[in-house]
């Protein structure tokens, strides 16, 4: 009996078969992120048993158990959380002392951001390249909605305060400190020696002194060295000090991702033709702004922490006007609900800045594809 050797034809090949439940999905997830080694599973039954004894009691307290209306803290009887003080004291908490009438140009000015930021920050805008121009313009936009003029009525900028006065002072050393940090970090590395020593000498003093000495600076020192007939609002000077401290470790940052730049791409833009300022801006700084995304966001959520500084010299941004509040005899005591809601403000912004820069770093990240 002749055996006829078998010949698996095209139509013979296995299908694919699915992958294993356990290594897919949020099943697969759970496997690599939460339970891949014995210390990991230790640390994930140890944080699921803090969050456990945390967060039930915590929601019960803010949440369940919370009174919501009241005209002043003895009008909150239970146990829970008391937010009485919300519906009284919101309008502080969000523009300070700004007329109450007037509030509709800071919302104004806040709704325009967004598509001031949109081209800059989202990919596929219609209309982008117009937009930008819109970009540019919106700081004078905001600026004349907010201190008015020509038409609109006239407010001091000290009167800025609450949640408003961080938004103006973060977003405002945000935007500033971005460039005037490249310059200081290009200058760093400039042939040129009074170039070269200006940026150091500005980047070490300014990274040397503690920002709260800065502040009392601009808000004591330096309208002495200001003519008689100029005067800068605290708003103003607090923004200048916060830029130039923001400017310095922004600097450094950036000259951290210029250092990571390869020496072959230098040469590669010389060997092409472009002068300094082109291969600069073509080829060196887009891969080094790339590399020191972390830094840069890192330094501009602490930048808009810091703006909580400004209580200092004297101006009641959210979490002053919280301080006020709590030593008011009708909310005292309340100091756990006060500074939990300006922590959740906080929580909000810088959570929001972090999460896009690790979508920017995704989708930059050229080492993947």
């Amino acid at each position: 009996m002749t055996h006829e050797p078998f010949h698996r034809t095209h139509d013979d090949m296995l299908s694919e078969r699915p992958a294993p439940l356990a290594t897919v999905g949020v099943l697969g997830w759970m496997r690599a992120n939460l339970f891949s080694s014995l210390a990991n599973t230790a640390l994930t039954i140890l944080a699921i048993y803090l969050l456990w004894i945390s967060v039930p009691p915590f929601l019960q307290w803010a949440i369940f158990d919370g009174q919501l209306y009241g005209e002043d803290r003895f009008s909150c009887t239970g146990d829970g959380a008391c937010w009485a003080w919300l519906d009284q004291r919101i309008g502080q908490f969000l523009y300070g002392f700004y007329p109450s009438e007037e509030t509709w140009r800071i919302d104004l000015a806040l709704v325009l951001l967004f598509p001031a930021l949109a081209p800059w920050l989202m990919e596929n805008v219609p209309g982008k390249r117009y937009m930008r121009w819109f970009s540019v313009a919106y700081p004078f936009i905001a600026t004349f909605l907010l201190v008015g003029g020509f038409g609109l009525t006239e407010v001091s900028t000290d009167d800025l305060g609450g949640f408003s006065l961080n938004l103006v002072v973060g977003l405002s050393g945000i935007v500033l400190s971005l460039p005037v940090g490249i310059l200081l970090a290009l200058g760093r590395q400039s042939r040129l020696p009074l170039i070269r020593w200006f940026s150091v000498i500005f980047i070490e003093v300014v990274r040397g002194v503690p920002l709260i000495t800065l502040l009392f600076v601009s808000n004591i020192i330096l309208p002495i060295f200001l003519p008689a007939d100029v005067a800068l609002n605290s708003v103003v000077r607090v923004i200048v000090m916060i830029t130039a401290f923001a400017s310095a470790y922004m600097a450094e940052v950036i000259r951290g991702g210029l250092q990571a730049i390869p020496k072959g791409q230098y040469e590669a833009a010389q060997a092409m033709g472009l002068g300094y300022w082109q291969s600069m801006r073509l080829i060196i700084l887009p891969q080094a702004l790339k590399i020191s995304i972390p830094g840069i966001v890192n330094t501009f959520i602490g930048l808009f922490k810091d703006t909580t500084l400004v209580i200092v010299i004297g101006l009641f941004d959210i979490l002053g006007i919280a301080r006020a509040m709590v030593s008011n005899p009708d909310w005292l005591g309340l100091s756990s609900e006060t500074y939990v809601f300006v922590s959740l403000f906080f929580f909000v912004v810088c959570y929001a800045m972090s999460r896009y820069s690790m979508s920017l770093e995704r989708k930059l990240d050229t080492d993947q594809r």
